[in-house]
């Protein structure tokens, strides 16, 4: 098995295997809160959403690996006992079904769904490639012919734009046309109003993203790299305000 069939795989891609490389995920921490960097991370509800989103658009036949807790909330002793039985975070059956909402409104958008159901796209495609000196790797949503698709869910498609700097799409972007030497768009849905939109990066939004790749890695070869020679304790955030 060569290295990106291993990587298809989420256990190998998001666990010891896959820290090879960087990823976009690393770019927050990095940046941010350098001290915590590959520390574990308690799964949170959004990311459990998200996932399962994912999971409905892209392999539906995989939802069968999901427990739906049919509990009011995550404080009711009905949602505790099945979360403790399985050992981690479930979607509450309410929550299931809003995504399904969402799943349903970009499935039943003509241009958007035949934009990602192509019979020549691929799904869930890992990429691996040496950016600026460092190893790192991507999972894209969709490979087409001419473009990587990568789908979002927002609370406020009317705030998507800053959030995108916010939440890193910026650095996303930017690495992922370097893994995969395809442009990308977003194809985005508002959770609440179920309004669609797609967005394509600008070269301002892609050099915005390559200075977070920039600065993510000054940082790893400072403080976690082979030839690292500071302590990252010694690490100090200097900003103007």
């Amino acid at each position: 098995m060569d290295i990106l069939d291993k990587l298809k795989d989420d256990t190998s891609y998001y666990g010891e295997y896959g820290k090879q490389w960087l990823s976009n995920s690393d770019i927050y921490t990095l940046i941010n809160d350098p001290l915590n960097f590959r520390l574990p991370k308690e799964q949170t509800k959004a990311m459990l959403e998200g996932r399962y989103f994912h999971t409905a658009i892209l392999e539906p036949k995989k939802l069968n690996e999901y427990v739906i807790a049919d509990a009011s909330s995550r404080n009711s002793k009905k949602y505790k006992e099945l979360a403790e039985e399985h050992g981690q975070m479930l979607l509450l059956q309410k929550e299931k079904e809003d995504i399904e909402r969402s799943v349903l409104a970009i499935k039943s958008n003509m241009d958007m769904a035949e934009q990602i159901y192509l019979p020549s796209n691929q799904f869930e495609v890992p990429m691996i490639k040496n950016i600026k000196g460092l190893n790192w790797k991507g999972k894209a949503d969709i490979v087409c012919e001419d473009r990587i698709i990568d789908l979002k869910t927002t609370s406020d498609i009317n705030k998507f734009r800053s959030s995108a700097y916010r939440y890193n799409y910026d650095s996303q972007a930017y690495i992922y046309q370097e893994l995969f030497g395809l442009p990308l768009q977003f194809y985005v849905i508002d959770k609440s109003s179920l309004q669609l939109a797609i967005y394509t990066p600008t070269e301002e939004f892609l050099r915005h993203g390559e200075e977070k790749v920039e600065n993510a890695i000054f940082i790893y070869n400072t403080f976690f790299g082979k030839g690292a020679v500071e302590d990252i304790k010694q690490h100090i955030i200097y900003e103007t305000l």
